[in-house]
């Protein structure tokens, strides 16, 4: 298969090396990698088994490879062009380019072992951050706005720039944990408030991805188990639990994303909350922080072994409060494994 992608993750998956100005040209057992002069060095160093060309233009100088080649059909990721670099690259050119789309996605749905292996010590440095971050809260954050525990969960998850973080977390107090992607605002944390974390940091480029909501009370833990002194927000936690329980439990490779969305759906549809349930149940997570496959209503892809994914439902009160629990799986030997 020819194909050609500008994307970091896809490139990188693809040699080993990517950066924020590459091309890579995909010919049969072929592969060039276009960049400029900044990146050469470590291009040399870390890709394997692929020819490095260094120029100051990688869309006209792949355009100009392509007018002396051969190639006459070449597929294309249309999510990861604009319309700029895609005139470049095809001016004048005599060849059919074929959009697929998420094409590295679908190439990387099914994880290697040793990918796996990345992802799962990736889960595991998270989970031993959220562990400290919530040291550092009960020591440092109460008191502190949401701007200011952003900040500290970022320099915690990051181990003060040991990783880079999966994605900008998110740290919602009370009524701001109803919006499920919470921008920080100046609220600030007291004892008997809840607390939404969201977030992740990145081993060897691979992701992790997690959510707690915790109550704050004399101890503050991250952990699954917690105790609320509102009857509701009591109610509210142990439904997404349960719902998070029962379809990690329950989820079989050879169903279907819809299906294993449907088995979180129901636990929550069937205490009442059902509105406010209001995105999927999970996405899968690689080098990218949002994969294939897709855990949601719409999704009827089905699962198989060596498929990382989040399961994550949520409620989400409006002006009152969120509560989300996410966890990362693996599918391994048809059945899920935390990771």
């Amino acid at each position: 298969m020819n194909f050609i992608s500008i994307d970091e993750s896809a490139i990188y998956y693809e040699i080993g090396y990517s950066c924020d100005n590459g091309l890579l040209l995909s010919l049969g057992d072929e592969r060039l990698f276009f960049t400029d002069g900044r990146y050469e060095l470590e291009a040399r160093e870390a890709i394997r088994d692929g020819e490095i060309i260094v120029t100051n233009g990688i869309y006209l100088e792949a355009n100009r490879f392509l007018k002396g080649s051969s190639i006459r059909e070449l597929i294309y990721d249309p999510k990861e062009w604009n319309i700029y670099a895609f005139n470049t690259l095809t001016d004048g050119l005599d060849v059919e380019f074929i959009p697929e789309v998420d094409l590295s996605h679908r190439r990387r749905v099914i994880k290697s072992p040793e990918e796996i292996e990345l992802l799962k010590e990736a889960s595991r440095r998270g989970r031993e951050a959220f562990s400290k971050l919530a040291e550092e809260i009960d020591r440092v954050g109460i008191g502190e706005s949401e701007f200011r525990l952003k900040y500290l969960t970022t320099s915690i998850l990051s181990n003060h720039g040991d990783y880079n973080i999966s994605f900008e977390p998110i740290v919602a107090i009370n009524e701001n944990s109803a919006k499920p992607h919470a921008t920080p605002s100046n609220l600030t944390l007291k004892r008997g408030h809840l607390l939404l974390v969201d977030a992740g940091l990145k081993y060897e480029r691979y992701c992790s991805d997690r959510t707690r909501t915790s109550y704050v009370g004399d101890n503050i833990s991250f952990g699954l188990e917690q105790r609320f002194k509102s009857r509701e927000m009591q109610r509210v936690y142990d439904t997404v639990l349960k719902a998070h329980d029962v379809a990690i439990s329950n989820l079989r490779a050879g169903m279907s994303g819809r299906d294993v969305d449907r088995l979180a759906r129901d636990v929550i549809e069937s205490a009442g909350y059902g509105k406010y349930f209001v995105h999927s149940t999970g996405h899968g997570v690689g080098l990218d922080i949002h994969e294939m496959p897709y855990i949601s209503p719409r999704a009827d892809r089905v699962l198989e072994d060596g498929m990382v994914f989040t399961i994550e439902p949520g409620i989400y009160l409006p002006d009152r409060f969120g509560v989300r629990i996410e966890d990362m799986v693996a599918l391994i030997n048809g059945r899920a494994t935390i990771l």
